[in-house]
């Protein structure tokens, strides 16, 4: 789900454009991906959206501990005057983007959902202008103008609202969540490498999850089930555990990493709208495999959001 946009460069690299644009592109890729396989998982599970949030964070956190113990560990080291932003980064900004996220494409299509959330980028151009008075073009009214209507042509208000209410509230929370992870990753990443503060964020996120539901009480018995992969591929089957590990490998560590390479070669400003491309390749992802589909009304208001978020990146 979500990608790390960060600024911070903390080791010195020779920038390769192109190489950016590859890795930003195959990390929207991977998170487009899991969206289909997060959804199998809460449809067809006893998992939870807090527990698959939870084993997703413990295990990411866990991966990238271990490389930065074996290769930087220095970079593990935490002064106590970063512990205020790293627990309220970690919270907001990891634990409940994820979650919500969840929650959203649990109950909405996956693009409708990752539409919902990837409004973020308006949110996070108003803040900028209204509460930290940067100077931001005027562009970002327009673009607040165009994310409002090409929701209103996505939840086709003209009907009646036949989108999930707990589903549209999830993605809208979210979209304030990975604003908040923006402004927050913004100020974080002047203090610390962008690497090691994912990986403190994602283990600040596993003991928040592990306080509110203890690992004692999770149904580890779901994970040796085996589930049907759903859609195209019906006939197949996977066990739970091994669509889990995806989950954690393949569509949180790896894309995060990434992203987090493409900083090395590209602005922050382009890394984030080639991130948009998830919502795009999540929806065709889901089409194809899961059989979602979308109107055409919804097409051309997700089109429509989309034009808003690129104004908005580009209006800071």
């Amino acid at each position: 789900m979500t990608e790390v946009v960060l600024h911070d460069e903390p080791f010195a690299a020779t920038r390769h454009p192109r190489l950016g644009y590859a890795m930003a592109t195959a990390a929207a890729a991977l998170f487009a991906v899991n969206g289909s396989v997060s959804k199998i998982v809460l449809t067809s599970t006893g998992l939870t959206s807090v527990r698959l949030t939870e084993l997703r964070a413990t295990g990411a956190f866990l991966g990238l501990a271990a490389f930065l113990a074996l290769t930087a560990p220095r970079l593990l080291r935490v002064r106590r005057s970063e512990l205020r932003l790293l627990a309220f980064y970690g919270v907001v900004g990891f634990a409940l983007v994820q979650w919500l996220y969840f929650v959203a494409i649990e109950r909405l299509p996956i693009g409708i959902g990752l539409l919902l959330e990837f409004t973020a980028p308006v949110l996070v151009a108003l803040w900028a202008r209204v509460v930290w008075h940067e100077h931001v073009r005027s562009r970002v009214w327009l673009a607040l103008g165009l994310a409002l209507a090409g929701l209103a042509l996505v939840a086709e208000v003209w009907h009646d609202v036949h989108l999930d209410t707990v589903g549209v509230a999830a993605g809208l929370l979210a979209s304030g969540a990975l604003a908040t992870y923006f402004l927050a990753g913004e100020h974080a990443t002047a203090r610390r490498d962008a690497l090691s503060l994912t990986c403190l964020a994602l283990g600040v996120a596993a003991l928040f999850w592990a306080i509110v539901q203890p690992w004692w009480s999770f149904p580890f018995a779901e994970l040796s089930g085996r589930v049907s992969l759903e859609g195209a591929f019906e006939s197949a089957t996977a066990p739970v555990w091994l669509l889990a590990l995806w989950i954690i490998v393949l569509g949180t560590i790896f894309p995060f990493v990434l992203s987090l390479g493409a900083l090395h070669h590209l602005p922050a400003t382009r890394v984030s709208i080639v991130a948009m491309v998830e919502v795009v390749l999540a929806s065709i992802v889901a089409w194809a495999w899961l059989g979602e589909t979308l109107s055409a009304a919804q097409l051309a208001g997700g089109a429509v959001v989309l034009v808003g978020i690129v104004l908005a990146q580009t209006a800071r």
